[in-house]
Parts: C-alpha cells; structure tokens; sequence
C-alpha cells in the first residue's frame, strides 16, 4: 500500500440539495466521492476525495465485458443530537473483500477504506437528511479497469464510494408487501456467486422482478437452483419466517448473501431469548404451517428497507396470506429496535454503531 493518506479536493461548484422531506431512493447524489486505484506495480494506492462527476473508462475495460464488479450498501443516520452513526460498517468491508476474493479483485485496506469513508461523510456532512425515515446511504464499489478482451483477472482496478440522500425504499414503508414465489428462474446456485454482492447476480434477477410486478407483486422469493423447492431469498433481501413461535432463516449455503441486517436480526432474536433457527426450509414446509395456523409472520431484511414484512405468498395458484395482511408484533418490534440502535434513539448494547467526527475540519489537500 502507498500514498494511505487520503487526500482532499473540494468541489468549486456545489450542487443544489434537494428537499429532505421529498426524497426518493437513489437519484440524487451529494458533491463528492471517494476514489482509489489499484495496479500491479503499487497495489491499492492514491486514496483521494475529489468533486462527483462522470467517471472516463475505456470501452475495452473488462468491466463491461467481464463483468468484474463488487458493491456494498450502507447507511449513515443523523441523530437528534446532530451525531452521525454508521451502522456495523466494518461489516460491509469485510463482505466486500469476500467478495472481492470470489471474483479475483485484490484485497483492500479495510481501515483506510473506512478512514477515508468518514472523511468523505465530514466533507458532505450537510447531505444528511434529517427527517425520521431518512438517511444517508453509502456506496462502496470496485470494478476492473484494464482495457483488454482475454478472459483474465483485469490487472487494474478502481474503488468508489459514492453518497445518496435517500428516503424510504419501497413506497409501502414498513406496511407488508406481497410476494409471488418464483418458479422458473433462479437467484444463484451453491458453487456460483450467489455468496458476493457482484453485480450480475442483480441483473439476472430482473426478469423475475418484471414478471413479478406485472402480475401486481413487490417481489419474488427465491428458490434454490437445483431441487427448486428450498426458499433462499426474496428479492435482494435475506429472509424469515416465525413458525410457531420459532424464527427459522435459511441456512448459508454458498448462494444465499450473508446479509449484514441478516447477521444483526439473529443476534438481536439470541439477545431476547427468541428461537431462532438458521436451516433449510421448503416451501411445501411452508404451506404446511400455513395450513395449521404455525405460519404467523414472514419479513425481509436488508440495508436499504432494514425490515420489509410480507403479507402474502403467491405460490402454485394459490395465496398465502400471513399474519392477516398486516404487520407482526415481532417484525415491528425487530424493526423499532434496529432503526432505534440505527438512528440512536435506543441503547446499542452491541456496539454495532460508529460514530463520526464531523466536528473535524476536512482542509482541501489542494484545488
């Protein structure tokens, strides 16, 4: 590693910030970003924080032919008290160098990718909205640069972070979604990339996605790709179900993504003495508790919606409907917890939060 110090180069034209209250997801994107590059001769190097603008690549960059890309999410929270918090975002680092390692991308100094993500958020720190609902989220990626057509490990490689004031990701809020269980397409399979947060896992799910809502449906849930019977995901998120009283997760299983807010619902079930079982389930298991009555909540987790319940399975012509349509005690109090600890208006007996300086004064490097 060279050059670890980040340097900083403040943008000259501002851009006009948008209504907090008015904010969708993803499409405004704050005055800055960081940047890094990777070559062979000097490894990761030339960390730096310049003005947002359009990135100039090659059209033989074996990203867009190869598809060698990797990408987190993340959030940053405004506290009542003007503290910013990140979430567990060690956590993200750490996924994304797994990641980087299934898809051949050298490894990354995971302290100076944090180091210079705070110092990116001092910079913007006037980005952070600051309405309940609301919140900053992060976008590390890396993607190969090398212009070359051989299929190889690209040599050269860039690594972003971008910022996105944003507010709630689907329009429902926390109010439960309806979901068609998918029976002719496929997220991943165990051996794949179904593991890495890498970019064509996204965009082979957009099909189903498409066929989804054209039948009136936020979502698919996934089954595994080879018996076709065993729920893995839904949508981009991890997924749970309470079955009489018990909390059953899939198991990881080398296509299911270990999701962060995975990790941290788990963690917070052991803390409440909750069961909580990470297994295999089908869906025929599935049905069966619905039959009985023991299917009493089912939600997702993941960065950009933290909690989303779901309120009705469309599987094999037939409706499942869970918990009435509306909202389970747990999964409301799972979420009450988490934006809590998130946002910092509960205790965080874990330490999963960050906090970031943003008293720091952030002095151009140069301009």
């Amino acid at each position: 590693m060279t050059n670890s110090v980040v340097q900083v180069e403040k943008t000259l034209n501002p851009k006009m910030k948008p209504a907090f209250d008015q904010l969708s997801f993803g499409t405004v994107f704050t005055d800055h970003m960081f940047t890094m590059e990777y070559t062979e001769e000097q490894g990761w190097h030339d960390p730096k924080i310049v003005p947002y603008e359009p990135i100039l690549l090659d059209p033989a960059a074996m990203v867009f032919h190869y598809g060698q890309t990797v990408f987190e999410g993340l959030k940053a929270y405004v506290t009542e008290d003007e503290e910013v918090l990140l979430f567990r975002p060690e956590e993200n680092m750490k996924r994304l160098n797994r990641s980087n390692d299934r898809l051949c991308i050298p490894a990354f100094d995971e302290e100076l990718a944090l180091s210079g993500l705070r110092k990116l958020i001092q910079v913007d720190k006037d980005w952070i909205p600051n309405i309940e609902g609301t919140s900053l989220y992060i976008r590390p990626f890396i993607f190969a640069t090398q212009p070359y057509l051989g299929v190889a490990p690209s040599k050269t490689y860039r690594f972003m972070i971008i910022l996105s004031p944003v507010g709630a990701y689907y329009k429902e809020g926390i109010n439960p979604v309806k979901i068609a269980v998918e029976s002719e397409f496929v997220r991943a399979v165990t051996g794949g990339t179904g593991s890495a947060k890498t970019a064509g896992n996204y965009a082979g799910a957009m099909k189903a996605q498409e066929v989804a809502e054209a039948k009136g449906y936020s979502q698919v849930l996934w089954l595994d790709g080879k018996e076709h019977r065993y729920i893995e995901e839904v949508g981009a998120m991890n997924v749970f179900f309470k079955l009489n009283g018990e909390v059953v997760t899939p198991e990881l299983n080398g296509s299911i993504l270990e999701g962060i807010t995975r990790k941290s619902v788990i963690e917070l079930l052991q803390h409440w003495d909750i069961p909580i079982t990470e297994r295999k389930i089908s869906m025929e298991e599935l049905y069966e508790a619905y039959q009985s009555g023991k299917l009493e909540e089912a939600f997702g987790t993941g960065t950009a919606a933290v909690i989303s319940p779901i309120g009705e399975l469309y599987w094999n012509d037939k409706k499942i409907t869970i918990n009435n349509g509306e909202i389970g005690e747990l999964a409301q109090r799972v979420y009450d917890t988490m934006t809590g600890i998130q946002t910092g208006r509960t205790e965080d007996p874990f330490g999963w939060r960050m906090t970031v300086d943003i008293d720091t004064a952030v002095a151009p490097s140069h301009n």
